[in-house]
């Protein structure tokens, strides 16, 4: 499936490191129907499970796409810092629009 070309940024998390990462990320999670979320490393490195997926490790300056609906966790492995942008076709107002995080 992968990320629509009309997909856009609505909102983002703060800054997660090894210390900081909320329980709910590190344990299975999927993200609302209609919604993307952009998993962007910035130091250090972080594991992405997707389960029937290649376990995939991202180090500083990548980035991974969870789609809608698809569960994930990650791991840190080490020392990382990383955050989640939100993206959706639409926009703000656009399908799949809820709760800031």
């Amino acid at each position: 499936m992968g990320l629509p070309t009309d997909a856009v940024p609505y909102k983002r998390t703060r800054e997660f490191d090894q210390d900081t990462v909320p329980a709910g990320l590190l344990r299975e999670h999927s993200t609302k129907a209609g919604v993307w979320g952009r998993i962007v490393v910035t130091h250090g490195r972080l594991i992405l499970r997707v389960p029937g997926q290649a376990t995939v490790v991202l180090t500083a300056g990548e980035s991974a796409i969870a789609e809608p609906e698809q569960l994930h966790e990650v791991e840190p492995d080490g020392e990382v810092r990383f955050h989640v942008e939100f993206l959706r076709v639409g926009g703000p107002d656009g399908p799949g629009s809820g709760r800031q995080v």
